[in-house]
């Protein structure tokens, strides 16, 4: 599939905050804050945090390898970095890998650190994202092949927020997946768990018949306030999900 910046991160950006992108090796982020608090200093700020926690967790790994590798629950060992210790946390919680919540724990240490200097704050880092709003914004979701891509949008509103909302997919990306859902969407107070518990609900996922089992899966689980699965022409969803329509162009 065309996982493409057009086809998923237009889906998220927001016309009234300045997007801009840090990339970092494999930490490709596109950020959004309000007009008055960007700067290029800002961008500096960011690209040098994001480095700073890169190397950190990549000193980590060095010593303790199978933090990396596992695609099961992995313990911290002495001297992890605080991030590593969110993304083993979280993974314990899902049942998967640490590294199946790297994704949401960048997103919400870069999110949180700009939250300190604007109200409106969204992180997105390859379809995880950290929000923090101070009026109602609608998300896009992108689900592949299935016809609800690019026809409904979940409404988020500030009480929500700060919020990660994460998708997994098996028929669309590079992340590892072992299902075949087009998407699972996860919301949490926790974008490290969001990560997590979207990776192990959508490996749930096999047939249109399992989208129900992956949002049980989910709403069981400490911490989730939210879940979305969608598989073809099926769709299941619980807890704090708003879904409306999105207009597509030349439609009215």
């Amino acid at each position: 599939m065309d996982y493409t910046e057009r086809t998923y991160r237009s889906l998220h950006r927001q016309g009234d905050l300045v997007h801009f992108q840090v990339a970092v090796r494999e930490t490709d982020l596109d950020i959004g804050v309000r007009r008055e608090r960007f700067s290029p200093e800002l961008v500096r700020r960011v690209e040098e945090l994001v480095k700073k926690e890169r190397s950190a967790l990549e000193e980590y790994i060095k010593r303790d390898p199978v933090f990396k590798t596992s695609l099961v629950p992995h313990a911290t060992g002495d001297g992890a970095p605080q991030m590593a210790v969110d993304m083993a946390g979280a993974a314990r919680l899902a049942g998967v890998g640490p590294m199946a919540a790297v994704a949401g724990a960048f997103a919400q240490w870069v999110g949180k650190a700009l939250a300190r200097h604007s109200r409106d704050v969204i992180v997105e880092n390859g379809g995880d994202i950290f929000i923090k709003t101070a009026r109602p914004r609608k998300v896009g979701i992108f689900a592949g092949p299935s016809p609800f891509t690019h026809r409904i949008a979940l409404e988020i509103q500030p009480g929500q927020t700060p919020l990660g909302i994460c998708t997994s997919s098996g028929t669309v990306g590079h992340s590892v997946s072992f299902g075949k859902s087009d998407a699972v969407v996860i919301l949490s107070p926790s974008t490290p768990l969001a990560d997590a518990v979207a990776t192990a609900a959508g490996n749930l996922v096999q047939s249109e018949e399992d989208v129900q089992r992956a949002v049980d899966f989910a709403a069981a689980i400490p911490g989730i306030v939210g879940a979305l699965a969608i598989k073809g022409e099926k769709l299941a969803a619980w807890g704090q999900i708003k879904l409306v329509p999105t207009v597509l162009r030349g439609e009215r």
